[in-house]
């Protein structure tokens, strides 16, 4: 089992290659589970042209890859700097238990990147944000979800 150290140093790595090799932007992360790294990603946004493809995500897509589940109940993620929404969201979809992280999102925003606006822009209300959401009606809607309701071998998560 190694320590809190040796993971972030880990994380660390996985954020100056993307920084070094022009792959995306300064952030890493590592998931580990019982004491061993399952999943490890960098920013790869630039040279994927993914806007979702953060450290954090790309981690975890690893790990669940590796552990060939969606769950990563149990699992802790190590982590260069505070998870934006995205990441965050992720986070909770995987059932990790922990986040160790180092730099905030109110430095990450001081050096270009949005995260604390987007956070900013989730306590309005939709009508409020600088992206307008807009609901709309169809009957398809209802009929979809009482489909998945009622499906009986479905996998749920």
């Amino acid at each position: 089992m190694e320590s809190i150290d040796s993971y972030l140093s880990e994380a660390f790595k996985e954020a100056f290659l993307s920084v070094r090799n022009n792959v995306g932007g300064p952030f890493g992360a590592v998931v580990v589970m019982d004491g061993k790294i399952v999943g490890k990603g960098g920013n790869r946004v630039s040279s994927e042209n993914d806007p979702t493809a953060h450290a954090e995500i790309v981690a975890i897509r690893d790990a669940c890859k590796r552990i060939n589940n969606f769950d990563l109940g149990g699992a802790v993620l190590y982590t260069t700097c505070e998870p934006c929404p995205m990441c965050l969201s992720a986070i909770y979809w995987a059932n990790i238990k922990a986040v160790y992280f180092c730099s905030t999102r109110h430095e990450a925003d001081r050096i270009g990147f949005k995260d604390n606006h987007i956070y900013e822009e989730l306590t309005l209300l939709p009508e409020h944000r600088k992206i307008g959401f807009h609901q709309i009606s169809d009957p398809k809607a209802p009929e979809l979800f009482a489909e998945w309701k009622e499906k009986a071998d479905k996998i749920p998560y």
